[in-house]
């Protein structure tokens, strides 16, 4: 075999997810055992990729409000939002102007949430109340991070991270990284610009394994860190330090899954370790935590 016949064998290989998953495999027997973990692996699938109705098309991030008790996902085009049940049906439907291409939500507190819209690079500070029937970015207070993402490839899944209240925003591809932002809520309410920006990494031999992320979302009972691929088709889950702890592979066969999961764009995480994912182009998957002695 040439090097350049073995270079892209090589490729197919890794874009697969077989050579990244095994290698992260090997990394997390590598890691000490931790006692706060949401054990990924012994996730058994309890809503299988159920078409939500009212939906269409482009599904993308997910988040849980503890609030509310329900899920809420950003639809990209035609650009809103849309609040689910946590059996994954429509409760309502919420139309965006002033948006381009937005892919990720996360739930702060209260009725506040930051929607992510790619294609602007901003982040848009929003207030969902119970009477919302629409929403206008052009009027909402927002921070644009504009890092040389390409247009399509930038920005893709985020999180707010209750614990040390910071945001964490992950980058599709070229790169893969993951960036955590602090002292945002203060400079939206004008209480000074001391935001920082970090890139975070896992503490691992190999690194970020995957081909791409599509969404990340943070456990609040551990502060663990878990991380969506749609192209390798994984989940995987980090302390904050970055030792690799489990994963859930969503290929057939795998979790009780009877189909792989098509392309999965958001993850959100229940108060009771359900973990909820929603896939394009409409289709809602919740796996549940096996029974804790």
């Amino acid at each position: 075999m040439t090097l350049a016949l073995a270079a892209v064998a090589a490729g197919v290989l890794w874009s697969s997810g077989v050579v990244g998953l095994a290698a992260h495999q090997l990394s997390m027997s590598g890691s000490p055992q931790r006692a706060e973990s949401l054990d990924l692996a012994d996730y058994h699938v309890g809503i299988e990729g159920t078409p939500i109705s009212g939906l269409a098309d482009n599904t993308s991030g997910l988040t849980f409000s503890a609030r509310t008790g329900t899920l809420f996902t950003a639809i990209n085009r035609p650009t809103g939002l849309a609040e689910l049940s946590p059996k994954g049906q429509l409760l309502r439907h919420i139309p965006l102007t002033g948006a381009s291409d937005v892919e990720g939500i996360t739930h702060v507190e209260g009725d506040r949430f930051i929607v992510l819209d790619e294609g602007l690079h901003r982040l848009s500070w929003v207030t969902i109340t119970p009477e919302t029937t629409t929403i206008d970015l052009n009027a909402a207070p927002f921070l644009t991070l504009d890092l040389g993402a390409f247009d399509n490839m930038g920005f893709e899944g985020i999180s707010w991270d209750q614990r040390r209240k910071e945001l964490v925003v992950v980058q599709e591809m070229w790169p893969v990284r993951v960036l955590v932002i602090g002292g945002l809520d203060r400079a939206v309410q004008g209480q000074g610009l001391g935001v920082t920006v970090r890139e975070w990494k896992p503490d691992s031999w190999a690194g970020h394994f995957v081909t791409d992320l599509s969404s990340v979302t943070v456990h609040d009972a551990t502060g663990n860190m878990v991380l969506l691929s749609h192209m390798s088709s994984v989940l995987a889950e980090y302390a904050p330090d970055g030792a690799p702890l489990s994963m859930l592979t969503l290929w057939s066969g795998w979790h009780g899954l009877t189909r792989s999961v098509p392309q999965a764009e958001g993850v959100a995480i229940g108060p009771g370790g359900e973990v909820y994912i929603v896939s394009e182009p409409n289709l809602f998957y919740r796996f549940d935590p096996a029974p804790r002695p």
